[in-house]
């Protein structure tokens, strides 16, 4: 599949399958279910992840929202080895865009939170998983590839707008950091500009 990172001109050939887009790599959770109301998408919550943490590019991501990360590799698998998550899309520290779950369902991203006096953001929300720490600066190519992909999203989702763009520290205060301070708003939003 092609990388939207790899060619801004596939910004004009974007299309959509039963909310999966095609200039991502599809890699299907089984973690996700129905959401209340699909044509309520109106938020987009930016994530980081890294497994183990602050380790990058092994593949275990993938594995940990699919439920086949073997809880051997490293002890710290011990601790989530139970846990069934998932994010809609994820973008590697090189730019690859993946996606996880058709974007029409709820994906299992937010967990318990609240915006705009809504509580369950899963019911409302598409989820963008960084590869990256809270303290470690993001590469040039997420920051491209995130920019890209919230503007497709936008365009689709009309009802997402710059102000219903948030970090999951927002959502879920006192319980998540993430994206975290390494994470540059200004930058990324200077590119949806």
């Amino acid at each position: 599949m092609s990388n939207l990172i790899n060619n801004n001109n596939n910004l004009k050939n974007v299309s959509w399958a039963e909310g999966w887009l095609s200039l991502a790599k599809p890699v299907a959770s089984p973690n996700f279910n129905l959401r209340p109301n699909s044509f309520d998408i109106s938020l987009l919550i930016i994530h980081n992840i890294s497994l183990p943490p602050e380790q990058f590019g092994n593949g275990y991501i993938e594995s940990f929202f699919c439920n086949q990360l073997d809880h051997r590799r490293h002890p710290y698998f011990n601790k989530i080895a139970k846990l069934n998550v998932s994010s809609h899309f994820m973008i590697t520290r090189k730019g690859k865009i993946i996606q996880f779950v058709a974007t029409e369902h709820r994906a299992w991203h937010a967990g318990e939170s609240s915006f705009d006096e809504r509580d369950n953001c899963n019911d409302f929300s598409i989820g963008i998983e960084l590869e990256g720490a809270d303290h470690i600066p993001y590469s040039h190519q997420q920051y491209v590839a995130l920019g890209q992909l919230t503007t497709i999203l936008m365009q689709k989702y009309p009802k997402i707008s710059i102000d219903r763009i948030v970090g999951h520290s927002t959502v879920a205060p006192g319980r998540k950091t993430d994206p975290g301070p390494a994470f540059d708003w200004t930058r990324f939003f200077t590119v949806l500009k």
